[in-house]
């Protein structure tokens, strides 16, 4: 297959500007790929391309507050409903009706909720780390709050404005080492008592659990992550945090998605060594009750958090393979 150049634009959607790298003809099937924390466009740059050489046009964009798309102040903006909105705006201007989408991470946890909100507007799903386990059935931060009492957990340090952006902010080479390196798979041994429900730890800061490798790790080239930190050198992590501060507001918008399913077909992906499998592991278990057409579930080996670069060629090997598969 010939491999496909990248192209770059800005696409205007529900009053904000989102930054978009391209492959492929415009008029084949849409897929769409979108990111998590604290990621940008580029952690799918090997996707774009080979999709568009089987004959997709592939789109990745800037998440909302992150890179060279916009970041609005107001913390509100980030809640799931106003950025399913986004999403289904920027299958309209790309010329589409509909898109498959493939989300890593919040994006993934975004894609649940566009599946859910505008189920026409989505063909299929590959869901990368973050499984849908249904609605919360209580307030999402009071609830973390009762579980994890005075134990660490990164959710709920992050939900106090400003006080993580200063800390990832100081340093923005240091900060995303140690979040790709200690939730890939090369890190998440020692990692993982970080996250684990069961495994109460102290720390003060985010980055306290933190590790801090000594070289790269092997998926990882200098080159590439001075691209990353040059996407959070403009606006900072403000963007993205706001995603996680607005759990409470989207849940409290969206009481009529209470014992909701997902209806379209959906493929699930994790890393078998990422980390967070230790807070997903019960709705990973629970996704045969709540999609109606789950067509695999798989754990990829040698494999963390960072799905897309980690294990690049089974992932693209697995996403033609399920998507060669759709009606």
């Amino acid at each position: 297959m010939k491999k496909s150049q990248l192209q770059e634009r800005y696409l205007k959607t529900n009053g904000v500007r989102y930054f978009i790298k391209t492959a492929g003809d415009k008029t084949a099937p849409l897929i769409l790929f979108l990111h998590g924390f604290p990621d940008s466009w580029y952690s799918w740059r090997h996707q774009l391309t080979v999709m568009a050489a089987a004959g997709y046009y592939a789109v990745a964009p800037d998440m909302l507050g992150c890179g060279a798309t916009d970041a609005p102040m107001e913390i509100a903006r980030y809640s799931q409903d106003e950025m399913a909105k986004d999403i289904v705006g920027l299958i309209a201007a790309l010329g589409h009706e509909q898109a498959i989408i493939v989300g890593h991470d919040l994006g993934a946890s975004l894609t649940w909720q566009i599946c859910l909100l505008y189920p026409e507007k989505v063909k299929a799903v590959i869901a990368l780390s973050i499984p849908y386990g249904g609605r919360a059935l209580a307030q999402p931060i009071p609830h973390m709050r009762k579980v994890f009492g005075d134990k660490f957990f990164y959710i709920l340090y992050f939900q106090e404005s400003g006080v993580a952006e200063k800390e990832l902010d100081a340093d923005i080479y240091d900060s995303l080492l140690r979040i790709y390196f200690s939730l890939g798979a090369e890190g998440s041994e020692i990692a993982a008592q970080y996250v684990a429900n069961d495994n109460p730890i102290s720390a003060e800061n985010y980055l306290d659990t933190t590790i801090r490798p000594t070289k790269l790790p092997k998926w990882l080239k200098a080159e590439d992550l001075a691209y990353y930190v040059s996407r959070y050198e403009h606006a900072g992590f403000r963007g993205i945090l706001n995603w996680y501060r607005c759990l409470d507001i989207y849940w409290e918008r969206t009481p009529h998605l209470a014992g909701k399913k997902i209806t379209q077909p959906t493929y699930f992906i994790a890393g078998k060594n990422d980390p967070i499998n230790y807070m997903v592991r019960k709705a990973i278990k629970r996704l045969p009750t709540v999609v109606e057409d789950l067509r695999g579930v798989e754990l990829f080996e040698e494999c963390g958090h960072w799905i897309s670069c980690e294990q690049t060629e089974l992932l693209n090997e697995k996403i033609l393979e399920f998507v060669g598969g759709l009606d």
